[in-house]
């Protein structure tokens, strides 16, 4: 017997699951598709993982199964299927047979059943088992032979898998499932019994359901909310939980007319496959399929009809397949689907290793009316990088590569570096040749770092970047996908790209790009730029057909791109030796708290040990458990911890300084000197434009937008950051932008009074509320209105503002009432804000963009709760971070046009700052105000601060 274990795929589970996480495709007839390409992309993953390996791919049949008539009420409370799902089911199961994969579907029975028969057998046999699912009813299969794989998630299960998920091993899920219930499947449970209470029971008495209810009379004693009473409940609700255990349980005796050696991989059936391709209009793979050579055709091999499901099987493969497609003639394959591969790589992708070839390609290049580009380095800082090789494309399915620094063994002579770069500077330079990239920031500054000659200072300056694909991807719709190109080119272009991995291998042995052999790095490369054309041929008509998110993208997020690549140069001055200074000092706070944890404990203990933590806290101090983990037990997660502390619990408390002070030691003054780039003497971070929903700017390496500014510790890390010699920082914020933008979109009279006054709208706020006159303000009135203030605007609820100030959830409620009834303005706008999302499912912001809510009209109140706070919050928040980017745009131009010794070199959140000569600051200063509050036209001024310091913390 081979080892290669049997793969089962719970068909029924994928299909909700792709459906809901899928994108919404459609054909342009109107046929939903989403849901079968996501399972057919699973499918094809999972056969990459398992290539020897028998599969069968397991549907629910239509019809009522045995548990309907155990339980009436089974399942009964579910919706019916969207019609835009069942649409799909049909031609999704005629792919899955055209493929090759046996497909059952058995009358009277679930898919779990079927599965669980299979793999019982199959594990009886010696022979493991997975089983390819994303239902948790699956985890009572799990044995040492049967293991579950979650292809959407990439989590595995195997034993101590389940354990760690669900708390129990596999032995008690069902009893687990039997007390909680199933809301999924309408599995009651036991009334009152949730995931906890359920765990805690069988962790409690140590087995099963028979096992507690003979054992009711320890249920008392167990460390569970409202254990007095739970014997009660359960002695009531006896029946239940036995009817409840016997739904919840997967047959494995399903009888079966197929047996496990059966379950071979068939042959593909290429007319067949092309054809349901064609209907849901998967270009791409109809493609790759007409490119398959033709291989020997075989004849069906009749057998009897089960009854169940049709039997088509060759010689040595036989298959489950559909009567639609069984008279079709089949060809042989080796998988369960063409490995897509790029169009006639070999004939249009070309890897330039004489001039001759290079001289044909720049020629065309300085013909063409637009250029894809990309470049390939020895890694992904683009401030460390050294490039490796160029490419390009100016027609689809034509592109090149050009090597110019492979080092490995045997390697063929390249052309040599400079010269081609040199040859394509004034390409690459001018501003009226029309570029494409995707993600062109990076590419823009390794070739500003290419330094030709060996001279740090003669670069590349790229210029006419047109257009980048990734961008055009996140305007369209930036909850979509993620942006990066492989994710693009599957849901755009319907194409699996050549994947880094299958090239340069993976983890601690994976080559850098140069070291990767040409034959596979010029395909790969090349691929880049022609899929890079591709997308925006793709992408650009789409945002053609919306003006506003054209004009988005081109006149804020492309001009934004040079100007965040020269910040990104630029760096910051940082004082690694102060940095280092803060570090002995963290390190001695943190030795403290340690000693007073240890004097609150009564006794010395490894404050990073949930295990220990957890024993001084509940079972040495007798603190109340406010919630306990996936295993039982009980929690000492940070927002826990917090609650402690809250309620003047010392220990609590001591334990959250120190974490807070830990996470500052090593995020901050440990690291920040470790990445001081050792050519320019600065820190480099990276600005991130195609990340956040709302349009804001994130960075990383480091992320100076979680640098705290409300504890000292974090403004001295601030202090770190500082100017070289003869210059100053001088930063530039907006003040209170968001609530600005509110009043200019609510239009609310005494919003627009406040701030036209210039008054401070939290006191004027507190004045309204507290019904106080404007002078008799209190500082804690003033901080309590601020929390309104701000709070509406992230949709926060009466329980969360009666937290955040210190009252009952009655007067918070009053309020936010009272608030409504002085801001009229601000409550028809969330109103109406919610009734627009609803109807168009996006919001925008003041400049256009747009930001999707495919959650609006969820039938899951939470969801849709959530999405109605987002739809009130995403206009303020995506138009500041528009107004913002409006303004740096405007600073560069001006930096650049005056040649004033200034520079940006940093943005984060509303606030610009600059490293500005010190003979220049007020003229600087001046103008700074000015370009910021110039970035918009709002109902209300703009208001800019200004602040000027030898380090970023006296500047802000």
């Amino acid at each position: 017997m081979s080892n290669a274990p049997l793969v089962l795929v719970d068909g029924s589970s994928y299909l909700y699951r792709a459906f809901h996480a899928m994108p919404p495709l459609t054909t342009s007839k109107g046929l939903p598709s989403g849901a079968v390409k996501g399972v057919l992309n699973m499918l094809k993953s999972l056969r990459k993982q398992y290539p020897d390996s028998p599969f069968a791919v397991v549907f629910d049949a239509k019809g009522p199964t045995f548990r309907d008539e155990l339980f009436a009420e089974y399942k009964s409370h579910r919706p019916p299927m969207p019609d835009e799902l069942r649409v799909q089911i049909e031609p999704l199961h005629a792919s899955v047979r055209a493929l090759g994969y046996p497909l059952l579907c058995i009358e009277g029975v679930e898919a779990d059943d079927v599965i669980g028969t299979l793999a019982r057998q199959s594990a009886g046999e010696g022979r493991p088992v997975v089983i390819s699912t994303g239902d948790k009813d699956m985890a009572q299969l799990v044995c040492p032979l049967v293991t579950l794989v979650n292809t959407m998630t990439g989590s595995v299960y195997d034993i101590e898998g389940v354990k760690t998920k669900f708390g129990v091993g596999p032995e008690l899920i069902i009893d687990y499932l039997a007390l909680m219930g199933d809301k999924a499947d309408n599995i009651p449970g036991v009334a009152g019994v949730g995931e906890k209470t359920a765990l805690g029971l069988l962790v409690g008495v140590g087995g099963g359901l028979d096992v507690l209810y003979a054992n009711l009379d320890k249920v008392p004693e167990l460390p569970i909310r409202g254990a007095k009473t739970l014997p009660a409940k359960l002695l009531e609700q006896r029946e239940m939980a036995y009817l409840s255990y016997e739904l919840a349980t997967i047959k494995l005796d399903v009888p079966l007319a197929v047996q496990i050696d059966d379950l071979h991989m068939g042959a593909v059936d290429v007319p067949a496959l092309i054809e349901v391709y064609r209907e849901l209009e998967f270009k791409s793979w109809v493609d790759q399929l007409q490119r398959s050579a033709p291989a020997p055709v075989k004849a069906p091999v009749a057998v009897p009809d089960s009854g169940l499901f049709d039997l088509q099987a060759s010689a040595s493969a036989p298959q489950v397949v559909a009567p639609a497609v069984a008279g079709l003639p089949a060809v042989d394959a080796e998988v369960a689907e063409p490995e897509p591969v790029a169009p006639a790589r070999s004939e249009h992708y070309e890897t330039i290793l004489d001039a001759e070839r290079f001289a044909v390609w720049l020629a065309k290049l300085q013909q063409a009316e637009l250029i894809a580009f990309d470049t390939e380095t020895t890694s992904v800082d683009a401030q460390q990088a050294q490039i490796v090789g160029v490419s390009f494309a100016v027609k689809v399915g034509e592109a090149a590569y050009v090597p110019l620094t492979h080092s490995y063994m045997g390697v063929p002579t390249q052309l040599d570096r400079d010269t081609v770069l040199k040859a394509l500077k004034p390409l690459l330079e001018d501003p009226h040749k029309a570029k494409v990239g995707q993600h062109a920031k990076y590419d823009i500054n390794v070739l500003a770092n290419c330094a030709l000659d060996g001279d740090p200072s003669n670069g590349i300056n790229v210029q006419g970047v047109a257009f980048d694909s990734m961008l055009e991807s996140y305007v369209l719709d930036s909850t979509a996908t993620r942006h990066n190109m492989d994710a693009l080119a599957l849901k755009y272009l319907d194409y699996s790209t050549i994947a880094f991995e299958d090239i340069a291998g993976k983890g601690a042995k994976q080559l850098t790009f140069d070291q990767i052999a040409l034959e596979l790095a010029g395909p790969y490369a090349a691929e880049d730029a022609d899929i890079t054309l591709r997308l925006h041929q793709a992408l650009w008509p789409q945002l053609q057909a919306i003006p506003s998110l054209a004009k988005v993208l081109s006149e804020i997020e492309m001009p934004l791109v040079p100007v965040l690549a020269r910040i990104e140069r630029q760096g910051a001055l940082v004082d690694a030796q102060l940095l280092g200074i803060q570090s002995v000092e963290l390190g001695d706070k943190l030795v403290q708290l340690e000693r007073e944890a240890f004097a609150i404990a009564g006794e010395e203990f490894n404050l990073g040990s949930p295990k220990q933590l957890g024993v001084i806290l509940y079972e040495k101090l007798g603190l109340p458990v406010l919630s306990k983990t996936a295993k039982g037990q009980a929690s000492t997660a940070e927002a826990v911890l917090a609650e402690l502390a809250e309620q003047d619990y010392p220990l609590p408390k001591v334990l959250m300084q120190y974490r807070s002070l830990s996470k500052l030691k090593s995020t901050y003054t440990d690291r920040l000197p470790e990445q001081i780039n050792p050519r320019t003497g600065r820190i480099h971070t990276s600005y991130h434009q195609a990340v956040t929903a709302t349009g804001r700017l994130s960075s990383s390496d480091p992320n100076l937008q979680n640098i705290p500014i409300r504890t000292a510790e974090g403004r001295r890390i601030r202090q770190a950051f500082i100017a070289p010699l003869g210059y100053k920082l001088v930063a530039a914020d907006y003040s209170q932008i968001e609530l600005r933008i509110m009043a200019h979109l609510a239009q609310d009279e005494g919003l627009l009074y406040a701030f036209r006054h210039n008054l401070d709208v939290h006191k004027a706020t507190a004045a309204e509320v507290f019904g106080v006159a404007l002078g008799d303000v209190s500082t804690d009135q003033r901080r309590s209105a601020k929390a309104i203030n701000f709070g509406l605007i992230y949709g926060m609820s009466a329980f969360g503002l009666a937290k955040q100030i210190g009252c009952d959830r009655k007067q918070a409620q009053a309020y936010i009432d009272r608030y409504f009834q002085r801001y009229p303005g601000v409550l028809a706008y969330m109103e109406r804000t919610r009734e627009q999302a609803s109807a168009q499912g996006y919001v925008e912001t003041l400049f256009g963009r747009r930001l999707y809510l495919p959650e609006i009209q969820s039938k899951n109140a939470a969801l849709r709760k959530g999405a109605e706070r987002t739809a009130i919050n995403a206009p303020m928040q995506g138009t500041a971070a528009d107004i913002i980017k409006r303004a740096m745009v405007m600073v560069d131009r001006w930096l650049s046009e005056s040649g004033v010794d200034a520079r940006v070199i940093l943005q984060v959140h509303d606030e610009l700052v600059l490293e500005v000569r010190e003979d220049l600051i007020e003229p600087v200063s001046a103008q700074l105000r000015d370009l910021l509050g110039a970035a918009a036209e709002l109902a209300v001024p703009l208001l800019v601060e200004v602040g000027v310091g030898a380090n970023w913390d006296e500047a802000h």
